[in-house]
């Protein structure tokens, strides 16, 4: 795989800014796998953030730093480390214990679960997002081989007709899938969360899976969020949504999920930094790791 010194201006300049926090997300991944104490490695991460990543990855850094009503930003280092390797073990135990043979990431991102992970023979991974973040990704990864039966379907989800373009790749809705949507819903109104969510539900056959992360909505107000939700409004993505009971919106979609926030067991990995609060205790930001089964057809 050739190592890429500098991003040119053409490909920053095809990345909008939702897809542009792609490349924040694979510079905490390249961050994350230089720490002595790393909860994953990805080797692929620093080539996929180029010098793009890491300087998005600063300004995150620079507002995390402010103390706020003499509190800190929350961690975004840690957050997505235990988010990356939650997800993972997530991975594995689907398709080793439960034989899902489909996982559809959505969107796809600058994710290598699929290059750097084992994954059991016959199985399928999806890959969903807009096509300047696949043209990047394909450019980055050019020599490095999938672990799985990779495909790449260059859609926009909040759009008609992906699901054909995903049935074309090989995706069969008549068979059990897992749908990962992480680090996107937060970036969406409330509208066309529920929407896609059912869009999914209705394309998956009964046994499929999903997970995705959420805040709740007074993540979206706390002052001493406020630093660190001014950068990505400043980059043209601001966090827009968030719910208090995730469990009541994806059973509204589809879905018997279990909500559980980094740092309690199973989301922890020794890195959360932070008091869990209890969810009946209000006025706290919370981030919920999402993941179950379709119940019924919405």
């Amino acid at each position: 795989m050739t190592t890429h010194q500098d991003d040119t201006a053409a490909r920053v300049a095809g990345l909008g800014p939702l897809e542009r926090t792609a490349l924040l997300t694979a510079a905490l991944r390249a961050a994350e796998t230089s720490r002595p104490d790393r909860l994953y490695a990805d080797p692929y991460a620093a080539d996929l953030a180029g010098t793009t990543g890491p300087a998005l990855l600063g300004e995150v850094a620079a507002a995390g730093a402010r103390p706020t009503d003499g509190r800190e930003v929350p961690s975004t280092p840690d957050f997505n480390a235990i988010r990356t390797r939650f997800l993972d073990e997530h991975l594995r135990d689907l398709t080793a214990d439960d034989g899902i043979r489909q996982v559809v990431l959505a969107p796809a991102g600058l994710d290598t679960r699929a290059w750097r992970l084992d994954w059991p023979d016959g199985t399928r991974w999806f890959e969903i997002d807009r096509p300047a973040v696949l043209a990047h990704k394909r450019e980055r990864l050019a020599g490095a081989v999938p672990r799985a039966d990779h495909h790449a379907i260059p859609a926009d989800l909040l759009a008609p007709g992906w699901e054909d373009h995903l049935r074309a790749a090989g995706y069969d809705p008549g068979l059990p899938s897992v749908w990962v949507l992480e680090g996107l819903l937060y970036y969406l109104p409330e509208a066309e969360v529920r929407r896609l969510l059912t869009r999914i539900a209705a394309f998956s056959a009964p046994g499929s899976a999903v997970a995705a992360d959420l805040v709740n909505s007074v993540a979206l107000t706390l002052p001493h969020m406020k630093p660190l939700l001014d950068v990505f409004a400043d980059w043209g993505a601001p966090w827009v949504f968030g719910v208090d009971e995730p469990e009541e919106l994806l059973d509204a979609c589809g879905y018997a999920v279990r909500a559980i926030q980094p740092g309690e067991e199973g989301a922890h990995f020794d890195r959360w930094p932070d008091p869990v609060p209890p969810r009946e205790e209000t006025g706290v930001r919370r981030v919920f790791f999402v993941h179950g089964r379709l119940r019924t057809a919405p």
